[in-house]
C-alpha cells in the first residue's frame, strides 16, 4: 500500500510517496514556502493562506501522478502561528506565522511587552496546564494581540496552517490534532483551556473539533484519485516518531534549531514545555537550543572577507570539521545565544588570547557550549532523569565528530545515532503503518 506524505514547513512544502510495505519514502518533491506579505509593519510576518494551499495542492497532484494508487494523505506542519476562519471555513486573516514578532513590542501606554502582559494574565497553574508554551508566534499570543488591537472577530475559528490546508483539500470543516494545539489545551483533561482563553481576553472563539491520528477527517478527490485525509500533526512529534523515540530514551536533536525531549506516559510538568504526544502520552521538551543557526553566524564571519573579495571558500564546513579534530578550545568560551533561545539572547566569545583564536578552537568552544546546553536542558525535563539511552539525531552530530565526543563525555549512556534522513516524512509513514495494522 502506498500513501502520500506532506510536510508543510516554514522554508518549503515537501512531499513524498510513502511505501508502507517497504517502509521507505520515495520520490521526494518540494516547492518553496510562499513569501510573506510585503509592506507590513516591522516584525509582522503573515502569509497568504491560499498561496500555501496552492503550493501544497501542486505537490500533492505531482505525487499522485506518480502514485495514483495512494490511499491516504498524511500531513505534518509547522507548529505555532494561527489563521482565523469564518463560520463557512473561509479565511478571515492571512496565516500569522510563528515567526511573527509583533508581541515583543509594548502596547501604547504600556510598560511591558505584550508577551509579558499575557503571561501575567495567567496564574502559574494555568501556565503549567497549557504546557508552559508562550512564544511571540504562539497562537494564544497572536490572538491576544488581535484582541488588544480590536482585530479579533467574534466567533472566529482559530486553526493552524496545517488544519486549514487539510480542510481545503478535503472540503470539510477544519479539525485539529492535539500535537498541533501547542499552548491551547488543558493538558490535564485534553480539552481546550477556556479559562485561560478568558483570562487572555480571547474567550468566545469557536474552537475546532479535536481529531485523533487514527481516523480520517475527510476524503480528497484530485485528478481522478481518491484518498483519505488525516488531520495534520506537529512536525516535531512527526520527526521524533520517525526516529522511533522510546520512553526510555532522551532525544537530542542537533540541527538548524535544536531540542531535547522525552516521552512521558502521563502529564508530568517540569521546568520545560509539555506537548501532546500520540496515544494519550506526552512529550516534555526544551526547544530553541542554540545550534546550527548560531554556528552559521560564525561560519559567515570567517568567510566574509573572501566573499567580499569575490572568492568562494569551497567546503568551508568540512574544513571547520577538520580543524576541530586537532583543537581543544584553547581556553575560549563561546556562548551561542545570538538569538532568543532557551539559553538566553546575548551571545559572546570570551577568553581570547593572541594564541588561542583559531577556527578549531572557536568551534570546539561552541561545541562545548552546545553539549553543556543539552545537559542543562535535559535536567529541566525531569527532576530525576529516567532515560537509559540517548537518541541523537540531526546532521550536526554526523558532520562534527568533535561535537559527538562532547555529548558522550557529558552523557555517560549508550548513544543511538540516528542517520540523517527524512525524519518527518518517515514519521508520517510509520503513523500510516500503525493505522493500517490496527
Amino acid at each position: 500500500m502506498r500513501c502520500i506524505g506532506l510536510d508543510i514547513g516554514s522554508s518549503s512544502i515537501k512531499g513524498g510517496i510513502l511505501d508502507l510495505e517497504a517502509g521507505r519514502v520515495e520520490r521526494i518533491e518540494k516547492t518553496p514556502f510562499p513569501d510573506p506579505v510585503s509592506g507590513l509593519a516591522p516584525g509582522v510576518h503573515e502569509v497568504r493562506a491560499d498561496a500555501i494551499v496552492e503550493g501544497t495542492r501542486g505537490i500533492l497532484a505531482s505525487l499522485l501522478r506518480q502514485a495514483p494508487d495512494a490511499r491516504q494523505l498524511r500531513v505534518s506542519s509547522q507548529m505555532g502561528g494561527v489563521l482565523l476562519l469564518d463560520t463557512d471555513g473561509r479565511p478571515l486573516t492571512n496565516y500569522l506565522s510563528w515567526r511573527d514578532q509583533r508581541a515583543t513590542k509594548t502596547l501604547a501606554g504600556g510598560s511591558v511587552p505584550l508577551l509579558d502582559a499575557l503571561r501575567a494574565a495567567w496564574t502559574d497553574a494555568q501556565f503549567e496546564q497549557l504546557g508552559k508554551e508562550l512564544k511571540p508566534g504562539s497562537a494564544t499570543t497572536l490572538l491576544h494581540w488581535l484582541a488588544r488591537h480590536g482585530q479579533l472577530p467574534a466567533a472566529a475559528m482559530p486553526v493552524t496552517i496545517g488544519d486549514y490546508v487539510v480542510a481545503e483539500l478535503c472540503q470539510t470543516p477544519a479539525r485539529m490534532h492535539p500535537t498541533n494545539a501547542i499552548g491551547l489545551l488543558d493538558l490535564r483533561t485534553g480539552g481546550w483551556h477556556h479559562d485561560a482563553f478568558a483570562a487572555a481576553g480571547i474567550g468566545g472563539l469557536a474552537w475546532p473539533e479535536l481529531a485523533g491520528e487514527d481516523e480520517p477527517v475527510g476524503r480528497i478527490v484530485l485528478d481522478g484519485c481518491a484518498l483519505d485525509g488525516f488531520a495534520a500533526i506537529g512536525d516535531q512529534q512527526a520527526a521524533l516518531f520517525g526516529i522511533d523515540l522510546d520512553p526510555s530514551e532522551l532525544s537530542i536533536n542537533c540541527s538548524t534549531g535544536s531540542q531535547v525531549s522525552r516521552i512521558t506516559d502521563g502529564f508530568q510538568p517540569g521546568d520545560c514545555q509539555t506537548r501532546a504526544w500520540f496515544g494519550g502520552e506526552f512529550l516534555n521538551t526544551v526547544t530553541h537550543i542554540p545550534a546550527g543557526r548560531s554556528l552559521s553566524v560564525l561560519e559567515a564571519l570567517l568567510t566574509e572577507l573572501p566573499r567580499a573579495a569575490g572568492l568562494e571558500v569551497a567546503r568551508s564546513w568540512a574544513l571547520i570539521a577538520a580543524a576541530t579534530e586537532t583543537a581543544d578550545g584553547g581556553g575560549l568560551s563561546c556562548d551561542l545565544g545570538f538569538f532568543a533561545s532557551a539559553m538566553g539572547d546575548s551571545g559572546r566569545i570570551e577568553g581570547i588570547t593572541t594564541d588561542n583564536l583559531t577556527v578549531g578552537n572557536l568551534f570546539c568552544a561552541a561545541f562545548d557550549f552546545m553539549a553543556d546546553s543539552y545537559l542543562a536542558c535535559s535536567h529541566r525535563l525531569a527532576a530525576a532523569p529516567s532515560w537509559t539511552q540517548l537518541a541523537v539525531s540531526g546532521g550536526l552530530v554526523q558532520a562534527f565528530p568533535a561535537l559527538r565526543r562532547r555529548l558522550a563525555a557529558r552523557f555517560p549512556l549508550p548513544m543511538r545515532d540516528v542517520p540523517a534522513q527524512e525524519e518527518t516524512l518517515i514519521g508520517l509513514l510509520k503513523l500510516a503503518r500503525v493505522g493500517v495494522i490496527r
